[in-house]
């Protein structure tokens, strides 16, 4: 495998040149919670991460938390970025690094980080080389011991962190994952969208969703800039194998259905396409011999988990 990944201890130098200073500061976590601290959103907005929180008191008398370090890459998202803002702060997790790397939008995304600055570990806008290298340059500055990114034009549920530490903490895992929502703001339609273990027989099958993935910082490595599309899918693929994975059997994120988003964008089909052929060529992952087998035995493995109603 012959995968140009770059270095994130060179891109960490790179801010410490530009006189950041590190490590970050964790993420404020009063007593009586983020919510009454926090600026109102904008508009009528009610329910969670708008006027609702993550009870502080969840938390309880636990001295040391893990840290978690989500990272943010943005990009022209202002009309959904603040939800995803709210969606981090408000799980009042005690221990939080929270960083965003914006590539220079030009729409309200500045605004808003700059209404949030004061509750966020890092923040930039700057151009960038794309969503990968603006993912890098978040995690080149992380010092968690989970680790998570989450798109602009997602947001988390509430009380996923708790749950996640929690896993974390008394569990042997190294990645913890769980259900999604998709989410259509035209119609306020939610989808529930499961998904069955994750093998490592079945690992070239894209089946995981990205925002409500999590793992331990020790097995992170970069993501691989050249990808536009499937960069979360290819860095599971090097980074998952052999590890110990567990699924929370509930949606820990919502994924909004809109035109822009890669995903649900018939416009990015040969974006999508361009980095199948990277993926699967010689210096990378390599061809699929038995891609035919494994589509079979997979198909069979979801009719048998739909009989017996486990997903």
């Amino acid at each position: 495998m012959n995968i140009p990944l770059p270095s994130l201890l060179q891109y960490k130098k790179q801010f410490s040149a530009k006189g950041l200073a590190l490590p970050l500061t964790v993420v404020p976590a009063p007593k009586d919670g983020l919510l009454v601290h926090l600026p109102p959103p904008e508009g009528q907005k009610t329910g969670w991460a708008w006027t609702e929180e993550t009870s502080p008191s969840v938390y309880g008398s636990r001295a040391a938390w893990p840290k978690i370090t989500i990272v943010t890459p943005s990009y022209n998202q202002g009309q959904f970025i603040e939800q995803t803002i709210r969606s981090v702060l408000l799980q009042n997790y005690p221990n939080l690094e929270y960083i965003i790397i914006d590539g220079g939008s030009n729409d309200d995304t500045t605004n808003i980080l700059k209404k949030y600055a004061p509750w966020l570990s890092y923040w930039q806008s700057a151009r960038d080389r794309g969503q990968g290298h603006a993912i890098n340059q978040g995690f080149s500055l992380a010092t968690g011991d989970i680790y998570a990114w989450i798109n602009s034009d997602d947001y988390y549920l509430k009380h996923v962190f708790f749950e996640i530490a929690e896993t974390f903490l008394h569990k042997t895992v190294d990645f913890v994952y769980g259900y999604g929502l998709n989410y259509e703001p035209d119609n306020q339609k939610f989808e529930l969208v499961k998904i069955m273990p994750h093998l490592d027989y079945f690992i070239k099958m894209p089946t995981l969703i990205q925002p409500s993935t999590f793992w331990h910082a020790a097995i992170h490595q970069p993501i691989w800039e050249e990808l536009q599309c499937a960069l979360d899918f290819e860095l599971w693929l090097r980074l998952l194998k052999g590890k110990k994975r567990i699924l929370i059997k509930k949606p820990l994120s919502v994924a909004t259905v809109h035109e822009a988003a890669k995903t649900f964008n018939p416009e990015m089909k040969e974006k999508w396409e361009e980095d199948h052929l990277k993926i699967w060529s010689e210096r990378a992952h390599g061809k699929v011999y038995e891609w035919k087998k494994i589509v079979f035995l997979n198909r069979i493995r979801v009719k048998l988990y739909k009989l017996f109603k486990l997903i």
